[in-house]
């Protein structure tokens, strides 16, 4: 059962990659030079810094455990 539900999963991604089609941009042109950028200009500066502040959350309350721990 494992082997047909892995060999539907693999099937299923290469046929979705057949099947999808890209969005015209957002002034109807089809991809041609110039025009709006990759992402639609989407800022991404704070998402790093939300990100970057989850990471340092998370690695110091595992600092915090172990310690506590070892402590213990």
């Amino acid at each position: 059962m494992k082997k047909i539900l892995a060999s539907l999963a693999i099937i299923g991604m290469f046929s979705l990659g057949a099947i999808a089609q890209p969005q015209p941009g957002s002034n109807g042109d089809t991809g041609a030079v110039g025009g709006d950028p990759i992402g639609g200009g989407a800022p991404v500066g704070s998402g790093i810094a939300v990100l970057l502040l989850a990471g340092a959350a998370y690695g110091s309350k595992k600092v915090y455990n172990a310690r506590k721990r070892l402590n213990d």
